[in-house]
């Protein structure tokens, strides 16, 4: 699986979702411009020190990340989406794009791939949710649908040990 941020803004975000990344082995793809510089403290205080870790990869814009990732299945995350997350089937090389968070991403592109837009069902009161949420929420589903591979370490209590 692949994360892709078209254009984050919040550094705070793209620390937590780096965070969930090398959590669960997934590249994150940033598509520049970026609202931050990586060097921040807030991205490193987000992602801890795990951001070392990270499998991190960098484009100038939407045309580089396509030329560099030819043939890449993409699912586009937008709150506008028909089809929800979880009516999808997923598979281990996909990537799934997020926008910015003021403006998500652009509707050129989602009418592009109208049939690879999916949405997170969500109450009509708010406009969108948090997203290194988001990212959280959709990932997971995907690594759920592939089989959680790579991923079978079971950590160990701290003072007392389970039964079985």
């Amino acid at each position: 699986m692949n994360i892709v941020l078209m254009e984050p803004e919040i550094p705070a975000n793209t620390g937590n979702i780096g965070r969930t990344c090398v959590a669960t082995d997934t590249p994150l793809h940033l598509i520049e411009p970026l609202g931050f510089l990586l060097n921040e403290k807030s991205i490193k205080r987000a992602g801890m020190d795990y951001w070392e870790h990270l499998d991190l990869k960098r484009y100038i814009n939407y045309e580089d990340f396509l030329s560099k990732n030819p043939g890449a299945k993409i699912w586009y995350a937008t709150t506008k989406a028909k089809k929800c997350y979880t009516d999808v089937s997923f598979s281990e090389n996909d990537f799934i794009m997020f926008g910015k968070e003021s403006a998500g991403i652009p509707e050129e592109i989602l009418v592009a791939n109208e049939e690879n837009c999916i949405r997170i069902p969500m109450g009509e009161k708010i406009r969108s949710l948090n997203l290194s949420n988001s990212v959280a929420i959709v990932l997971y589903e995907a690594l759920r649908q592939t089989g959680f591979k790579g991923m079978e370490f079971e950590g160990e209590l701290h003072r007392l040990h389970w039964d079985s």
